[in-house]
């Protein structure tokens, strides 16, 4: 994938929720009127938000009502994309680890959600960096195993 040039003109986060045992992550599939795409959480970095994570915390909230995630780590890899318009968009990728038994209340941006193993989440996602990211996430995961 070959990334835009140019200035960054607006930051986005996006964050991978797994249970580390059994190793599944939570996807959100979009409603008809955005194609019905699964996606991980994402969005935009609000002009309230003081930081990176305090964005991603606030859409991990706004779209699955999570408030207490065992871990959030940044995954240290950013993707710069072409947002509306044509304006360089920069998206930040982050781990966020909760208990399996953890059941997302979707916000309207989502009509369903699935708990998924790798490599069938490797297969449902839509955009080829979100599924490269799963194997930054799986990396990450085995690295960090016993160390949260």
């Amino acid at each position: 994938m070959i990334e835009p040039e140019g200035p960054v003109a607006r930051e986005c986060v996006e964050g991978y929720v797994f249970a580390r045992t059994p190793f599944e992550l939570l996807l959100l599939r979009r409603p008809p009127s955005r194609d019905r795409i699964w996606v991980p959480v994402s969005g935009k970095v609000d002009p309230e938000d003081r930081d990176l994570e305090a964005a991603l915390r606030r859409e991990l909230r706004e779209e699955t009502g999570l408030t207490d995630p065992l871990a959030v780590a940044s995954l240290d890899w950013q993707v710069r994309f072409r947002g509306p318009g044509g304006e360089v968009w920069r998206l930040h990728a982050y781990a966020v680890e909760v208990a399996r038994r953890f059941e997302p209340r979707l916000s309207d941006e989502h009509e369903a959600w699935a708990w998924l193993g790798p490599e069938e989440a490797v297969r449902r996602l839509h955009y080829p960096d979100n599924r490269e990211a799963v194997g930054r996430l799986a990396r990450w995961r085995a690295a960090t195993a016993g160390n949260l």
